[in-house]
């Protein structure tokens, strides 16, 4: 039994020295280049560009390091902490490959913050770039994916005057949410999804100010860019992505302002909560899509002479904000169902849940039947608080409609 448990003891040392062998395959962190920022874009010729930003490590003592000496082709924020990298290939494979003959350290994924896609490869096709990223276990499913007017390497090469990088810049708009916000994984979802549509948000270079650096303007998001598949068809501006929002039940930030039938000036309400319920209906061989649009706001701006705490009046205000919201929703379904015909609003695969045998019937038909698709548009506002001043400012009390 002695010689028995001397053997176990054995076998247990060797398993458990096998198993805390030691960190013979780490990797040091001042051995990798942490891409905070990649863009993708097409050349002429047909040929994929990565354009990667790179975060440029402090030394202990404050200085800089620069990563394979100064940047090719400028770029890098807040003062030299980051730089731009480029390399060029027959697909996002291959420019990797290139681009990393051009580092003295290994690139790494995980601090991916955006993706961005020049215009021109949007156009072209995003599917097999998504799914070189979706395959590598570094890059991060959550990042922020961007289209850009022009090209991604010039969004990626500008310095930014506040923010430490131009990735940081984009990274801050996207959380914003005050328009479109998605992920890798969304786009993924999207694409994969009934309709295979996507929305993604579109980025444009602010001008430089008179008398600034050409380079210190930052991109912001103006418009969103409609997808086909995974092809680019289109994009639409802010207005009617916000109905795009409400339609989508992504709704975050809006300020809606409204004039009231006999009087003058203009009251602004901001919404503190939203809610949009899609309710599909099929009779007699006819699709039709009921919108129920709720949203709660507060008032920010009363520039009328009315007194805000009369029901009345609020009652009033409610109305109006309902008409703009429905006029928004409108606009947007104008524009993307009739004209571009891309199910970016998720009615496809709400009709998929409800009516699962009737759409397996027309599924691949659904790019005609989406257009004709009845789509009845109920809105509701409530005002909940009418500001810290109830009455409004710089009028005599006569002067007040209560």
């Amino acid at each position: 039994m002695g010689i028995l448990q001397k053997a176990a003891k054995i076998v247990f040392a060797c398993v458990h020295l096998i198993l805390l062998s030691g960190c013979w395959d780490r990797t040091e962190v001042n051995d990798l280049a942490l891409i905070v920022g990649l863009g993708i874009d097409q050349t002429k010729n047909g040929e994929i560009r990565l354009t990667v930003e790179i975060v440029v490590p402090k030394s202990a003592g404050g200085g800089g390091q620069m990563i394979g000496g100064g940047s090719d082709g400028g770029g890098g924020g807040g003062g030299g902490e980051t730089i731009i990298r480029s390399g060029t290939g027959v697909t996002v494979a291959d420019a990797i490959s290139n681009l990393q003959e051009k580092l003295p350290r290994r690139v790494f994924w995980g601090h991916m913050k955006v993706i961005v896609f020049g215009e021109k490869a949007a156009k072209a096709g995003i599917r097999q770039h998504l799914d070189f990223l979706s395959r590598n276990p570094e890059a991060r499913l959550r990042s922020n994916v961007l289209v850009s007017e022009g090209t991604a390497k010039s969004v990626l090469e500008l310095v930014p005057p506040i923010e430490q990088s131009s990735s940081e810049v984009l990274r801050e708009l996207s959380e914003s949410q005050l328009l479109l916000r998605v992920t890798v994984k969304d786009v993924l979802q999207m694409l994969s999804g009934d309709a295979g549509a996507a929305a993604l948000p579109m980025v444009k270079i602010k001008p430089p100010e008179e008398g600034k650096k050409e380079l210190q303007p930052i991109a912001f998001i103006q418009r969103t860019a409609i997808f086909k598949k995974d092809k680019m068809i289109g994009d639409i501006d802010d207005q009617l992505t916000r109905g795009v929002l409400w339609l989508r039940n992504e709704i975050k930030e809006a300020n809606v302002t409204v004039t009231l039938k006999g009087e003058k000036g203009n009251i602004t309400a901001t919404l503190i909560k939203a809610h949009t319920e899609l309710i599909p209906k099929y009779e007699k061989g006819k699709w039709k899509m009921i919108v129920k649009a709720t949203a709660e706001d507060d008032i920010i701006l009363n520039g009328t002479k009315l007194n805000l705490m009369n029901p009345k009046y609020a009652k009033m205000i409610e109305k109006e904000l309902e008409k703009e919201t429905n006029k928004r929703i409108q606009a947007a379904l104008k524009k993307v169902q009739k004209e571009m015909k891309a199910d970016i609003f998720g009615f496809a695969d709400t009709f998929h849940r409800k009516y699962p045998r009737e759409w397996n019937r027309v599924k691949d038909r659904w790019e005609e039947i989406f257009p004709d698709v009845e789509v009845i548009v109920k809105t509701k506002a409530y005002v909940r608080r009418p500001g810290i001043g109830t009455v409004p400012q710089g009028l005599l009390e006569q002067e007040v409609k209560k």
